[in-house]
């Protein structure tokens, strides 16, 4: 089956995840992760993407962006990608391909989405098992939204500044969200639509898109279509 196109908007958010091919690390040390941080910063501004979440997971790792263009996150992703491969290889004495074929990315709704997809994203060491509690784990943004370090990396989008009208306002607003965690449905949700880069919204948000986006909006039954029964009727019976 033809793998579907990406329906990336300019100026909406994408929940983005780039995994390890076979499941296999992507980090070997803190120093990978050091390296791939400090390169996404640089790509990041290059492509003028606004970086809003991140975890780096040992096989995988989750972004929550928006794109300035349709083109620059594709653009942004490709340059990550071979860059530290490169360097990755390169370090470790290794070759050949560390991905699992080309990154996911769902588009997402803003104001309904944004702030559950970054505790969704935040909250990934947790359920792994590798913390208590998502600001124990460092390879996250999550320490710059409850204002324990300053990540130059991340753009605080509008949806985190509702939460509150001063940084302690916000910084407590959203461990608030932290503490409520991920439901199995909002896992699975989140899961799922970027797995198949499908968008994520309400009704209102998705109508729209449906109609110049079917082929990715519009979700048909898995499998091939059933055949339609013989309908033909001999022609003296019709009425």
């Amino acid at each position: 089956m033809a793998r579907l196109p990406r329906l990336i908007l300019p100026d909406q958010p994408h929940h983005v995840i780039l995994r390890g091919n076979n499941r296999q690390a992507i980090f070997y040390s803190d120093l990978d992760r050091e390296y791939l941080l400090a390169t996404l910063k640089e790509v990041a501004a290059q492509y003028r993407m606004a970086i809003h979440a991140y975890v780096l997971m040992d096989n995988h790792l989750h972004l929550l962006v928006t794109p300035p263009s349709a083109e620059a996150l594709s653009r942004m992703m490709q340059s990550l990608g071979r860059r530290y491969v490169g360097w990755f290889n390169a370090r470790h004495q290794r070759s050949g391909t560390l991905w699992e074929g080309r990154f996911r990315a769902g588009l997402i709704e803003g104001e309904r989405h944004l702030l559950a997809c970054m505790r969704y994203i935040e909250l990934n060491p947790v359920r792994a098992g590798l913390c208590n509690e998502a600001v124990q784990w460092p390879w996250s943004s999550a320490a710059h939204h409850l204002g324990l370090s300053r990540s130059a990396l991340i753009t605080e989008h509008e949806m985190y500044w509702s939460l509150g009208n001063t940084p302690f306002e916000r910084e407590h607003a959203y461990r608030e969200l932290l503490n409520q965690g991920v439901s199995r449905r909002e896992q699975m949700e989140f899961t799922d639509a970027v797995l198949r880069g499908r968008p994520l919204g309400s009704e209102s948000f998705l109508k729209p898109l449906a109609v110049d986006h079917p082929a990715v909006v519009v979700q048909r039954p898995r499998g091939r279509p059933r055949k339609a029964p013989n309908l033909v009727q001999n022609s003296e019976s019709a009425p």
